[in-house]
């Protein structure tokens, strides 16, 4: 789900034609996406029309397939997919709208379980072997699950739009749209222990190779509060620097880091990166949006390709531009509709 605008999909249905300058790959079911690398693509669907998608991409034979899930269960995945993590052998997809996690085997894709009970869930982080903490829009709250139980056990009050989250030094820190804070929650007691203010709308959060935090706000234009990108000490919990985006209009959002953890990527309609040791903001967009309509980022951390996600025309496929690190462009392929991330094997 896009947390910025919001696509006018019933108007769009009858106003936009498909785009036909990119090539179409044709699925092959019989392609094993467990072999060789390869990148996961969270692909949200429609809203309200239950047809979110995880699509893959073998790097290895240049190959894609559009729905990795449904050819293995024989039904669909749900409406919206938000994202999706690893974790002890298993792969966790967090299914918005649908209010639920489903769990799959990652060697066949098939259903293992699915965790309900949430409200409208967004990220998914374990905090140890058999607990997570899930993120979520309206709930006021981040979940506290069982991953043993497979049950949602507890609940950490947290007001507002919970969104990205990570673990550092022990701590959990949690971003938020509709604050102007993040949050730090002691794992070990599962409660919010403490807050840092950082500019309105955290979105994304990312640890850079030296152990510290950035977090990208996207400000709020109707409050007169601009975007900003804080390094952040998460020991000393002070924000080191803070780079101010230059105009009100700017609203910077997925942030994203390279393997190696020295360099930034972020979507503010282009596409920019800046080193982790910059003191000012890019200027010049490192990835022109051009017709296109940018809506997620991925970087390969083996060998620093950037995978960007167009949503096209929020109706039809999305399309996938890969490009090398020097931003020059290797392959475009079809996906699922409104493709978000990317997950990497």
């Amino acid at each position: 789900m896009k947390i910025f605008k919001v696509p006018l999909y019933i108007i769009c249905l009858f106003l936009f034609a498909c785009r036909s300058d990119v090539p179409e790959d044709i699925p092959k079911p019989d392609l094993k996406f467990n072999s060789g690398q390869g990148v996961y693509i969270t692909c949200e669907g429609n809203f309200q029309f239950g047809n979110a998608k995880i699509s893959f991409y073998d790097i290895t034979g240049d190959t894609v397939i559009e729905d990795i899930y449904q050819p293995a269960n024989n039904s669909s995945l749900g409406d919206v997919c938000q994202s999706m993590y690893f974790f002890n052998n298993k792969i966790y997809i967090i299914i918005n709208n649908s209010g639920k996690i489903v769990v799959v085997n990652p060697d066949n894709f098939k259903l293992i379980s699915e965790i309900t009970g949430f409200i409208s869930p967004r990220y998914f982080l374990p905090v140890s072997n058999s607990k997570a903490y899930i993120t979520d829009l309206y709930a006021n709250k981040i979940g506290v699950v069982d991953l043993s139980a497979g049950i949602i056990t507890g609940q950490i009050p947290c007001k507002g739009w919970t969104e990205e989250l990570l673990t550092v030094y022990g701590k959990v820190f949690v971003t938020n749209l509709k604050s102007e804070y993040i949050y730090i929650i002691n794992s070990s007691k599962d409660v919010l222990e403490d807050s840092i203010k950082t500019g309105f709308g955290s979105n994304s959060i990312v640890e850079d190779k030296n152990g510290k935090l950035w977090v990208l706000c996207s400000g709020n234009q109707t409050k007169n509060v601009s975007a900003v990108l804080n390094r952040i000490n998460p020991i000393s919990q002070q924000i080191e620097k803070s780079l101010f985006f230059r105009t009100l209009s700017d609203s910077p959002w997925r942030l994203d880091i390279n393997g190696t953890k020295d360099t930034l990527y972020f979507i503010n309609t282009d596409v920019f990166r800046i080193s982790i040791n910059d003191s000012i903001l890019p200027i010049q967009a490192f990835i022109s949006q051009g017709n296109k309509n940018f809506y997620g980022i991925g970087i390969d951390p083996k060998n620093g390709d950037i995978y960007i996600a167009d949503a096209v025309d929020y109706i039809q496929r999305g399309v996938i531009y890969r490009y090398k690190r020097n931003g020059s462009l290797i392959r475009t392929f079809r996906v699922g509709i409104l493709p978000v991330d990317f997950y990497f094997k």
